[in-house]
């Protein structure tokens, strides 16, 4: 797996301050894509050990809230795949830290009817996973005013909860 980026501080893509990892690879090929480079899946740096360690590395202190996953699309096998060693990793060296992942691919009907139906990796990637946001982005959904999402159709969604009730259950912004 190759990714584009990886962001030490991003205080856009989930609460608080974040790492963010911007992987290679979507399918999907979004009007208006905010990222549209990374839809190859030969773009950017290979993803390798060291980077790996770069991430684990920049997860450490206590002000940092979590991982993001986004690019490009995580949720692409060869990404999910690619992923896995790092998800690992950052669970055991961090287990209160959460893991985001933003995905051009529908919680129902993509990932829960079909890839978590069907394909192993995907159940161990999103085992590791406690926020998605799922849906392609909409331009003609396109809403600025919305947190964490570009398109009113994409959903923040909490995964364990979500897998255990049968139901959706969106993540609430906490009061301020």
């Amino acid at each position: 797996m190759n990714y584009a980026d990886i962001k030490r501080i991003d205080v856009a893509n989930g609460p608080g301050v974040r790492v963010s990892l911007f992987v290679s690879g979507c399918t999907h090929h979004c009007k208006e894509c905010f990222n549209p480079e990374t839809w190859d899946f030969g773009y950017g740096k290979l993803f390798d050990e060291k980077a790996e360690d770069e991430i684990i590395e920049y997860l450490k202190p206590d002000y940092i809230k979590g991982l993001t996953l986004l690019g490009g699309d995580p949720m692409e096998k060869v990404n999910q795949e690619a992923l896995i060693p790092l998800l690992e990793k950052v669970k055991k060296e961090y287990p209160d830290k959460s893991i985001w992942c933003y995905t051009g691919y529908d919680f129902e009907n993509d990932i829960k009817e079909n890839m978590l139906e069907n394909c192993e990796v995907t159940k161990k990637f999103m085992s590791y996973i406690d926020v998605l946001v799922d849906g392609e982005f909409k331009l003609e959904l396109k809403d600025l005013n919305l947190v964490f999402r570009g398109s009113s159709n994409q959903r923040i969604i909490m995964v364990k909860e979500s897998l255990e009730s049968g139901n959706i259950i969106l993540w609430k912004e906490p009061e301020r």
